[in-house]
């Protein structure tokens, strides 16, 4: 079952319906099916991909602001006239726009943890945190946390296929790789490890003596399934219980009433 193509077509009928009603300004991609990407107004009052709420609190926050900005990595699939202005979060299928609606959300957080059952932070969203994990010769990676909230990571996930995959000999180059995981436990293929994006980010929670929880669509049962053979490679208990999963579901459901109904129109949680 092609789980991501399945809710790649929910979210464009969706988006589509979003853009027309509130007369937004969009394109679609070039791709078969096509995605939509969202553009912000004129005067930069609004974007589609965005709650009015959220923009707004994001434009007014420089760290935030600046996460706007990171360039769209598939360019080549956009119409020509759109590829240079194109940005990561224009796009409906962005997991980091919807995780930015939610966290960026005036009074959202407290209330959104609460309802995941995860301690309340003093901290402010860090959005692209760089966890400098330890590799073997002493230098750091450049491992990116979707988020970091005092000491809760949350790895953001929507459309995208899977969670990567890498190769072993790449991934033994991280200094705490085989005190964190079992090699044998985790799944691979051949000469590569699968959920590499997990694997960085169980060690991100241990370098940072944090608790990880990714968040994915209560849709993408594979993406469950694939979190789930990672963790349990785990060596140590404590960490293990430290990371963990939750959907956006569970985020729309514990979230203010505004931001519930618009994560349900734009993208059916």
């Amino acid at each position: 079952m092609n789980w991501s193509g399945l809710l790649k077509d929910q979210i464009r009928v969706r988006a589509e319906a979003w853009a027309q009603a509130g007369a937004l300004p969009s394109y679609a991609s070039r791709g078969s099916p096509p995605t939509v990407l969202f553009e912000p107004l004129a005067n930069h009052s609004r974007h589609g991909n965005f709650h009015d709420a959220a923009w707004t609190a994001i434009l007014a926050t420089p760290n935030w602001r600046a996460r706007l900005d990171k360039p769209h990595s598939q360019s080549s699939a956009l119409p020509a006239s759109k590829r240079a202005a194109a940005k990561e979060l224009d796009s409906s299928n962005s997991s980091d726009a919807l995780l930015m609606n939610c966290f960026c959300f005036p009074g959202a957080v407290g209330q959104i943890l609460e309802g995941l059952g995860l301690p309340r932070q003093d901290d402010t969203p860090e959005f692209g945190f760089k966890a400098q994990l330890l590799l073997t010769d002493g230098t750091t990676d450049r491992t990116e946390l979707d988020l970091k909230l005092g000491n809760l990571i949350f790895e953001a996930k929507l459309t995208e296929s899977d969670f990567t995959s890498c190769s072993k000999s790449h991934l033994f180059h991280y200094r705490d790789f085989l005190s964190v995981f079992d090699a044998d436990l985790l799944p691979s293929s051949g000469n590569d490890f699968e959920g590499y994006q997990l694997i960085r980010n169980v060690l991100a929670a241990a370098h940072h003596t944090a608790s990880l929880f990714v968040l994915a669509d209560q849709r993408r049962p594979d993406l469950l399934q694939e979190w789930w053979a990672v963790h349990a490679a785990i060596k140590e208990p404590g960490l293990r219980v430290r990371c963990g999963f939750r959907t956006w579901q569970q985020v729309a459901a514990a979230s203010p009433s505004a931001l519930a109904a618009f994560l349900y129109t734009k993208y059916g949680v």
